[in-house]
Formats: structure tokens, C-alpha cells, sequence
């Protein structure tokens, strides 16, 4: 039996789930998503993913600028009377009088295997803290970050050249399955919600612009981590000569060096790590085009134990 439904969302990540309801034939009574946000060096207003999605599909939109005390927003979506909200990356924290609304509840889609990796970036830290499993969960929302009971979940293989660009696409469309089953299994009482356990919770924060410093006394392997998670923002980055320093490819390496002293062998270039190194394999210094470990070693002539980071 279709549903009436109210859907919060706003980035890529939701847009499956958006798309994929609205096939199933349930009735997207109104589409909630952040505002319109500038963007490029114009700073031309940039409707969300979620909203452009909504668009094609022709579904009502609102964008309020904030809900909690929002009356005219409360009153709408009291009218609605929907059987549940989804809630997937909206990006505004529900309030109570949201959480207690529909009947079902406020249903999530999470990117990860809670109760590990609450919070706003868990596809990132995921993989930047070297996992080899990933999924999602489906939960009822409560009023804690993500605290709330597990209504399903599944399971998926990170694989070692995984980046959070390759991975959450990939979550994004098993997500929108097991939400497709979650609004099956709920409603015929097939699905018994179960609470967390709060003693095995690990957090997952919004990236910050210094998450992305390569502290390099960290093992190569470590680093490779953070710089397959924090793509594409905020990257994995160090200063040579005074100037940033992207490193966009690299690879672990035996050779030993002193922490985050340069080492140039051939065409070869290396950053130490204490008893071992990173091989950097692309680059790209600040002001400058990408650019291969070969053309950088030529173009800079980096000098043996010369340091990043200075």
C-alpha cells in the first residue's frame, strides 16, 4: 500500500533514495531541502542535488531557512499528515515536534554500520581510519545524533583503492534499496527496531580544512587512509618552499627516511615517514596545474633531505 511520505534531504548521497521512492509509487506529499547556496566565483544561487532531482521529477518543494520554530512549516506538514519523514543528509537537526508527527516515525538512511560512525562524515573517516567494511543503516530518529533505534542494515566491502568519490555512490544506491525495504518491512510489522549500543559508538565529525595536513610521523599507510577519505574536500596536503602542496596519488613505500624529509630516487619521489615512506605519485603545488611525481622531481629539482611542511 503506498505511503504518504515527506522527504528531507539535500546532497548527492540522497538523491537515489529520492528517485527510487518516487518509482515505488509512494506519494512524496512534499519535498524538504536546504536553501539555494552561492557558488563559483559569480556566487550564482545553486539549488541542492536533492531539489534539482525534485524538479524533474515534479515534486512540491520548500526550503525553509529553519524549522525548529518554524509555525508555517509546522502547520504544513501537520496538514500533510504524512506516515513518515525521510530524513537523508537534510542537514538541520529534526526538533521534537518533527520526531512526533507521523506515526512511523522519522525514518533514516545512514551511511555506515551504526553505532559506528555517527555523525556528518562517516563514508570519510570510514576509510580514513582504514576500515574494510562499510554500509548503511536505517533508523528511527530520536532526539540524539544519531542514537536512534536500527531499523535494518547492510554491509559493504571498502576495497583498498576506494576513495569516499567512489564509495558513496555505491551507498548511496544500496541506501536506497534497503530505505525501499525498510517502508515495506515497517509498516507490515515485520521489522523489529532494536536500540544501539552505545559502549561500541565511534564518531565521524564534518571535515574540517585541517583535517587534510599530513602529519607525516604518521605511517604511510595511515596517510594513504586519510587521503582516500578526505576526497575530494579537504584533500591531503603539506607546504614545499612556503607554498601548499596537494598530494592527489601516492602509495606506500619500504624505503626508510626521517619524518616528511624529501627523497629522490630517479624519477622516484618520496616523503619519509620514520621507518618507511610514501611514495607520491601525483601532485599539485598551489597556483599549479596536477602534475606527475616525474615532471615535479624536473621542474623543482627538490634537493635531497629537503622538508615538507616548512
Amino acid at each position: 500500500m503506498p505511503l504518504d511520505l515527506v522527504f528531507c534531504g539535500t546532497p548527492h548521497f540522497a538523491v537515489p533514495a529520492l528517485e527510487k521512492l518516487a518509482a515505488a509509487g509512494d506519494r512524496i506529499q512534499l519535498v524538504v531541502t536546504q536553501p539555494d547556496r552561492p557558488k563559483g566565483r559569480g556566487l550564482e544561487l545553486v539549488p541542492s542535488p536533492v531539489k534539482q532531482s525534485a524538479l524533474k521529477l515534479d515534486l512540491p518543494i520548500t526550503q525553509p531557512d529553519r524549522i525548529k520554530t518554524n509555525e508555517e512549516f509546522r502547520t504544513r506538514l501537520a496538514e500533510l499528515n504524512p506516515d513518515a519523514i525521510i530524513v537523508v543528509g537534510y542537514g538541520r537537526i529534526i526538533p521534537p515536534w518533527m520526531l512526533d508527527l507521523p506515526p512511523l516515525g522519522n525514518i533514516n538512511l545512514h551511511a555506515s554500520l551504526l553505532p559506528k560512525y555517527r555523525g556528518a562524515a562517516p563514508i570519510q573517516w570510514a576509510i580514513a581510519n582504514g576500515e574494510t567494511v562499510s554500509g548503511n543503516t536505517t533508523m528511527r530518529l530520536d532526539a540524539g545524533l544519531d542514537t536512534g533505534d536500527i531499523l535494518l542494515q547492510q554491509a559493504t566491502p571498502i576495497a583498498p583503492d576506494d576513495t569516499a568519490e567512489t564509495l558513496a555512490p555505491r551507498l548511496a544506491e544500496m541506501g536506497a534499496d534497503l530505505l525501499l525495504r525498510t517502508l515495506v518491512g515497517l509498516p507490515a510489522g515485520t521489522i523489529h527496531p532494536r536500540k544501539q549500543d552505545d559502549s561500541k559508538a565511534t564518531l565521524a565529525p564534518l571535515l574540517r580544512k585541517e583535517d587534510g595536513v599530513i602529519d607525516f610521523c604518521r605511517p604511510p599507510q595511515e596517510i594513504l587512509n586519510r587521503l582516500r577519505g578526505f576526497q575530494p574536500w579537504p584533500g591531503a596536503y603539506t607546504k614545499f618552499r612556503g607554498k601548499n602542496l596537494e598530494i592527489v596519488k601516492a602509495k606506500p613505500a619500504p624505503e626508510p627516511a626521517p619524518a616528511a624529509e624529501i627523497v629522490v630516487r630517479g624519477d622516484r619521489l618520496l616523503a619519509g615517514c620514520g621507518n618507511a615512506s610514501l611514495e607520491i605519485l601525483e601532485l599539485q603545488l598551489e597556483g599549479k596545474k596536477r602534475t606527475t611525481a616525474r615532471d615535479f622531481i624536473h621542474g623543482y629539482r627538490p634537493k635531497e633531505s629537503e622538508k615538507l611542511g616548512l
